[in-house]
């Protein structure tokens, strides 16, 4: 996996935790799509 994206997962992984978020707000707040949000936690 690339840097900048294993760094964009651990964010979101952090920011779910964090905030109890769903996918669908994770990806609102971070301008990705929901698909990309299950492909970068997956890793």
């Amino acid at each position: 996996m690339k840097g900048y994206i294993e760094e964009r997962a651990v964010e979101i992984a952090n920011f779910i935790i964090d905030n109890n978020a769903t996918v669908r707000q994770t990806a609102k707040q971070f301008g990705i799509s929901k698909s990309t949000v299950h492909t970068d936690v997956a890793y």
